[in-house]
Formats: C-alpha cells, structure tokens, sequence
C-alpha cells in the first residue's frame, strides 16, 4: 500500500469481505480522497450516480454482454459488504469523482471468446521453480495465506485476521492493531500479497498482467488530474503489481492488439446464492447470509446471529427458548476459546446450534443454510437502468401480472378460467419457448382437467441474459415468442420437433406462429412414413387439442392434421411391428401406449377431419385403432410382448371380451410357445408400472387371468425357467407392494384357479350372494356421516359411491 501522502492510497481487498468493506469505509473516511478508482469494467462509470438511487437496492451486478451475441456476457456482482459498493456509496455520498479502472469489458469479452487468451490454463507460469507453476495451476491467494498460517480452513484464517480484528490477536497470524489504525490491515495484506508475487508471479491467472497494465495507465490518469489525492480499491492480489515501477510505453504494449467486441452494459438484480459463484469479480464466497449480517451488526454479532437462528427454528415449529440462546452464545464463546479464535466464526455458531437448539440434529441445519447462511436476497435496480426492450416489456408484463421475480424457489398453481391467470400461463410459456427458463411445469393437484396448470418458479440472475438474447426475435415477449416459433418451425427438421413446437404455439397462445407452424407440420407428416416417428409426433398434437379447447383457441386445422397422422399409423402399424428384435419391441410398446392414449383425445366421427386413407367423410379413429390392435393381437409374427399388449388395450376399451382375452392366453401360454416368447406376451399383457400402473389389479380381479399364468409358471421346464425369470421379475416389481401381496395369498390360498371351477372358489370372508339384511344395517349410520337422513335409500347409495 501506498501511503497517501507521497502517492495514490491503495486499498487491497477481498471482494465481498465484510471486514474489507468496512475497513475501506474507514480508510475513506480518514483520508477523504477527491477521487475513487475502482476495479470493474470502465464501461459501467456512466452507471454508477445510479448506486444512490433510492429504487437501488443490492445485491446487484453489472452485466456486459456482447451486442451482436447477447450469450456472451459477464457480470460483477456486488453485495451491501462488498468493499466495491462500498467506496461507490462513500464517494456519490461526497462528492468525490468515482471511476472503473479495470480492463474494458470490450476486451474481456472478446477474449473470453478468443482461444488464445486461456488465462494460464495448461500454461508454464513464470519463474518454473514451484511444481503449481510449471503445470500452470492457479494460485489462491487467500488459501496460501491460510496453509501458512497453519489453517486448513481458508474462510477461518480470513475471518480470524480480517472480518475479526480490533478483537484481540490473531492466533497464527498478523496481529489485529486495526482497531485504532484504519490503513494497518491494508498494508499488512499488501505485504502479504507482495511475498507471494515474488514467489508465484501471476499465480496462473496470465490476464492479470494486461488488466494490471491497463489499472497503471489509468491511475496515472487520474494523478494528473487529482494528483496524489486518489484511492484505488482493489483485489489485494493486484497491489504489488499496481506499485511496480514501469513505463508507459510498457503498459500500452501489453494493451496493443487486444481483440474487441461492442458491448452493452446495465445493472441487473443479484441473489446471496449466486455470490457464492466465480463470476466478474472472481471472488465466490461460501456463507454471504453470514457476512452480510456480519456487516451489518453494529456490536454483538454472535448474539444477534444466534436470536435470528432461534427466530427462524421457531418459525418452522422447534422449541426454542431464549435459554437456548444463551447457552448456545456460552457454548460458541467456548469453543472459539478451546480453538484460539478472537470471536466465535460460522463454525461455532454452527457446532453451538446443532448441539443446544437442535439436539444434536444435522437436519434443521440444512434449513438454517439455506435461509440464513446462505439467505435469499435478491437485489432490485431502478427503471431508469438501462435495459433492452425485450426486459422492459418482461418487467411491465411482470408488474401487470402481479408475478413478482424472487430468488426462492416457489409453486405456483393456476386455474386457467381466470384471466390474469391464464394471462401469466401464457407469459410463462412464451419465455420458455424463448429459452427464458424463469418456470418450469411441474406436478400439480390431482385431477384430469386441463384448466389447471402448476409451476415450479426462480428468477437467476442469469435470465438476464437469456432475456437479452431473446431480443433479437422482438421487442416484445409476444413479438419473440411467435418470431422464434416460426423460425423453429421452418428449420425444424423431424416431425416430432414440429409436432411438439405446435404444442408449445397453443400452450403459449401464439395464435400469428401457427400457421406457418401448421404448414411445417404438414409438409414433415406428408414425407414421412416411419410409423415410429408418426407415433412419437401424435400424442403432442393430441394435448394440443384438448389444451385448445380450454384456451379457447382454433384448433380445426390441428384436429385435420392429427387425424390423418392417426389413420396413417393406424394403416401402417401392423407391417412395423412385424419381425422386431427385443428392443425394438420394447421401444415399439411405448408407441403403443402414447398413440392409444393420444387417440382418446381426438375429436370422435362427428368432428374428425378427413385427412387419411380412402376417405370421404369423417372417419372412426378409435375404431380403426381397435381394428390395427386386432390385427396385432392374432398375427404370430408379431413379437409376443406387442401382441399382449394389444389385447390388454382393447380389453381395458370393452372391445375384446373376457372370454376372448383368456383365449388369446391360453394361446399365448400353450405348451408350443417357447417359455420366453410367452413371458414376453405376459408382460405385454399385464406388464405394470409406467403407462399402465393398474396391470397387476387385473389379475387380483379376475382369477380366472391368474390361473392361467400361474398354470403356465408351474409347467415352465427348469432349464427353461432361468431365461424366463428376468422377463418375471420385470414385469411384477413395476406392481405397488400391496398389489403384490394380495397376487401372492391368492397364489397361497389357491384360489388362482381356471374354467369353471372360477365361479365356485370362496374367498374367506365373502359370502357367494350379497346379504342384504346386513348391508341394509349400514344405511343409518351412512346417512348420518353424509348428512342426509331424509334421503332414500337409492339416492343415498348413489351419493355414497
């Protein structure tokens, strides 16, 4: 550090260290420079008077990102304790000149696109004397610091000699005198920092030497203007290099050539959890919760700390007593004092809440974390910032809307017969479809309708980003949605691609995309007659004509379409499932079951369009779907896992009787039928879990199924069995464990029996007929939990079941 008085005042910081930011206030308040540099991007100096904007509340960041490719970018971030937004608020507040001093954003852009610049990845280090050097490792300063001053935790080590000094000494460290001497610790990390520079260079970070070139050229700017009346705030790690003596022509060479992009620059709003990323400042930090209520405690941290922990156990239904807070403050007193550390750090405060306030539980401290630890802040920045306007018409929509950004994780359930919110459904899938992951859908309430929608909503600082490179589709959310749609549609090269696309068009109510999406959709279904990709591109024009329906959108064109995918697969599925290996069978089944739950979702013969195969007229999917299962069904080339799952289908649509089922069983399970082929037709047929979680319930009710596959496992020869036993053991682990147990005491019982022996097997505890004089017994007591006494009985059973 320099002294001020013969020279610039250098002020060596760890960004976002509370300590640092509160040393650095100190530091101005003494010296009361007439100018602040800092270290940040030059771009941002036309930015900064918007740091004492009332409306500006960090955690914050600068974000510069590459004007022609917007996905290029980077931020610096800033908390309320980062000494950066520290000497910003100190020097607006008076009166003193304010600038950025690091490499322009125009150059680290450009570089960060530029292999060349590697920043001393996979390179030889100068000097070649220490092993990190030759292999090109980068050097953590503060962590070096540490292991040589005998700590293995380097977040401790800073908190013992920074965030706790003026408290008493340092064990294994510099002595904690700034109490008194607000530049004492400045010049101590200056030394610190100076020894390691002459050991380790640049420590692997190669483009420290251009940005350190360019930090001289403008400090000695500023010195002819302020002469020596200036501060420069800092990373600790720059200030020996900002002290050595070179030339200007020096410095330039190092700048000259360097590669440039335009760049566009703005406040954007920040989170706690993303502080504790590499990102801008380089500088992520594990606990920014801690911190920030470390730089914001007036006296007393550890106590207030341990009262907001309370407060939050308390919150979440724990026991916490104010005894509990003060015997946790006794114990991490206690333990800072077993371990030679000035005040009690996180991990006293940690190891005193786990043992008195949650008795010895690791639990709640997850919560305590992520709340508190952690916390989630998340910053705002005044309209007046600028901002692409895309953002601006995000932020109104948003304000509209009353959806609100927040840096927690939240659910948020919509019933689309509402206005504003199937406004915000519309909004919210209008981003994703522009990348802008802000909600993601997740499982909602139960129920099969489709006004509901539930989502999974975090606003990151990075959707700003994503948010600038959606503006190149518009400069509205509705204007990019239905630009990147058409866009997509035109280039979309596979069915299922436009099919989903469609989907997302209807879903996102870009009705000015659909029919450039519709044309798309035609032009791919007309070419492409792989019966798999038809399947795979039928179910998502399914969901979009019943999700139409709620949102009140024109779906005739998609129901002609969907319709004729319909009939075509119908048409050509029988020949693709003939001679398939196993896989290809497998991957086949699920085919079956999307299109047969897809086709359930067309319009019927009165609504159908008349696209498909010899038609004039509306055309009966579901019956030539039922006919294309048939076929399926009796046709022996077919692999018997397919051929089972068509007669599970028709059986469960009431078009194949039980009679018939049982026949194509018994057939299926013949003495002929090698025992592998019918196994796989058993878990064609009963096969649960995924699509079909009701299989194993089949067989529960109807022991007649049962018989028959358990006659045909005991008749399975022994050297045959061990082939068929994964096919088994596949099929009936996807049943619930219930399901399970009630198969094998039916087995136990013998009460799996076939034929007519069916009708005369008992089982305990259920009579052959109903008796009536003992279900007649229940009606009182049925009318009194339902609250209808003056109903008749009929009423009464009907509103019971």
């Amino acid at each position: 550090m320099t002294d001020g008085a013969t020279g610039p005042l250098l002020l060596g910081v760890r960004h976002h260290g509370p300590g640092s930011a509160r040393a650095v206030r100190a530091a101005l308040d003494a010296a009361a420079p007439a100018a602040v540099l800092i270290e940040g991007p030059p771009e941002g100096d036309a930015l900064l008077p918007l740091a004492a904007d009332e409306r500006m509340r960090p955690p914050v960041a600068l974000l510069a990102h590459a004007v022609d490719d917007p996905g290029r970018a980077s931020f610096w971030p800033m908390a309320e304790f980062s000494p950066e937004w520290v000497a910003v608020r100190w020097a607006l507040d008076h009166g003193a000149a304010v600038r950025f001093i690091d490499l322009p954003a125009t150059h680290t852009l450009a570089m960060a696109g530029d292999p060349t610049w590697t920043d001393g990845e996979g390179e030889e280090a100068d000097g070649g004397e220490a092993d990190e050097r030759r292999q090109g490792l980068r050097v953590d300063p503060i962590a070096v610091l540490a292991g040589t001053a005998g700590y293995d935790d380097p977040e401790r080590w800073w908190e013992d000699v920074v965030e706790h000094r003026g408290t008493g000494a340092a064990p294994n460290g510099p002595p904690a005198t700034g109490a008194h001497d607000p530049l004492a610790v400045f010049a101590q990390l200056a030394d610190a920092m100076a020894a390691l520079r002459e050991t380790y260079g640049h420590g692997g970070h190669e483009r420290d030497l251009v940005r350190e070139a360019h930090m001289r050229l403008q400090i000695r700017a500023a010195r002819k203007t302020h002469g020596d009346g200036i501060a420069v705030v800092c990373g600790a790690w720059h200030v020996p290099a900002l002290t050595t003596r070179t030339t200007v022509t020096a410095d330039r060479a190092l700048l000259k050539g360097l590669p440039k992009v335009k760049t566009g620059i703005t406040w954007v709003p920040w989170t706690h959890r993303r502080l504790a990323r590499h990102s801008g400042y380089g500088a992520g930090i594990d606990s920014p919760g801690w911190y920030g209520h470390l730089f914001g405690a007036p006296d007393r941290p550890v106590e207030r700390w341990l009262t907001k922990v309370a407060g939050l156990l308390r919150d979440e239904g724990r026991i916490v007593s104010s005894a509990h807070v003060i015997e946790a403050v006794r114990l991490a007193g206690t333990l800072a004092a077993m371990r030679g550390r000035p005040l009690a750090g996180l991990t006293e405060t940690i190891d005193a809440v786990r043992a008195v306030m949650c008795d010895g539980s690791d639990v709640p401290l997850d919560l305590i974390r992520d709340r508190l630890i952690i916390g989630d802040a998340l910053g705002e920045v005044p309209d007046t910032a600028p901002a692409v306007p895309l953002q601006r018409d995000l932020t109104r929509l948003q304000r509209t809307l009353r959806l609100k950004p927040e840096a927690m994780e939240r659910d948020l359930d919509l019933d689309l017969r509402k206005e504003t919110d199937a406004a915000r459904s519309l909004l919210l899938h209008r981003l994703r479809l522009l990348g802008v992951g802000w909600g993601e859908p997740a499982a909602g309430r139960a129920g099969t309708g489709t006004f509901r929608e539930s989502w999974r909503l975090r606003w990151e600082p990075e959707l700003h980003v994503r948010v600038a490179e959606a503006g190149v589709w518009g400069t509205t959310v509705l204007a990019a949605a239905t630009a990147r749609a058409e866009s997509d549609a035109t280039s979309a090269t596979a069915l299922a691609d436009v099919t989903s696309l469609a989907e997302r068009c209807l879903l996102a109510g870009l009705s000015d995309a659909l029919p450039v999406v519709m044309r798309a959709l035609a032009d791919r279904a007309a070419l492409d007659a792989d019966v798999g990709h038809l399947a795979q591109a039928l179910p998502a024009l399914a969901r979009s004509l019943r999700y139409g329906d709620v949102r009140s959108t024109d779906t005739a064109a998609l129901g002609g379409v969907a319709t004729g995918l319909a009939l075509r697969i119908c048409v050509g599925l029988p020949p693709a499932c003939t001679g398939l290996d196993a896989d290809g069978a497998a991957e086949m089944r699920g085919h079956l079951d999307a299109v047969h739950s897809a086709i359930r979702l067309l319009p019927g013969p009165a609504d159908a369009g008349t696209g498909g195969a010899g038609g004039s007229g509306p055309q009966d999917v579901a019956g030539r779907w039922a006919d294309a299962l048939g076929r399926l069904a009796g046709r022996d080339t077919v692999p018997g896992v397919l051929r089972g799952r068509a007669a599970r289908l028709l059986l469960d649509d009431g078009r194949l009787a039980e009679d018939e089922a049982a026949r194509l069983m018994g057939l299926a399970l013949s003495p002929g039928t090698p025992p592998a082929e019918a196994a796989a037709w058993i878990e064609g047929f009963v096969g649960g879990g995924g699509a079909d979680p009701g299989g194993g319930m089949l067989l529960v009710h109807d022991e007649r199924l049962l018989g028959l596959v358990d006659a045909w496992l005991t008749g399975v020869p022994a050297e045959a069995f061990t082939d068929v036993l994964p096919l088994l053991r596949r099929t009936f682990s996807g049943y619930e464990p219930g399901v399970r147990r009630a198969l094998g005491e039916l087995v136990r019982r013998g009460s799996a029996v076939a034929g007519p022996a069916r009708a005369e097997a008992a089982v305990p505890g259920f009579a052959a007929e109903l008796d009536a004089s003992r279900a007649d017994a229940v009606l009182p007591l049925l009318r009194l939990l339902l609250g209808t006494e003056d109903t008749d009985d009929d009423e009464l059973l009907g509103a019971g079941t």
